[in-house]
C-alpha cells in the first residue's frame, strides 16, 4: 500500500492526456474572443463547464465590442 502501480499510473497519464485534449483549445478559445485564457480551464469542472459553455455563447465579448467602436 502506498505505492503507485502501472495499472493507477496509466489512469492518471490518461486522465492528464484526455483533460489537456479539451482544455487546450478551450483556452484558445476564450483567449481569441479576448477573454482570460485561464477560463478555459472550467472546461474539466464538472458544472463549470456548461456555465462556460453558456457564458462565452452568450456574453458580449471584448473583441466584438471594439471591432464595433
Amino acid at each position: 500500500m502506498g505505492r503507485i502501480g502501472l495499472p493507477e499510473l496509466i489512469i492518471i497519464v490518461a486522465i492528464v492526456a484526455i483533460s489537456s485534449i479539451v482544455v487546450w483549445p478551450a483556452a484558445r478559445i476564450c483567449r481569441r474572443v479576448g477573454l482570460p485564457w485561464w477560463l478555459g480551464l472550467l472546461t474539466v469542472v464538472p458544472i463549470a463547464n456548461l456555465i462556460l459553455l453558456w457564458f462565452v455563447a452568450f456574453a458580449d465579448w471584448p473583441l466584438e465590442r471594439l471591432a464595433r467602436h
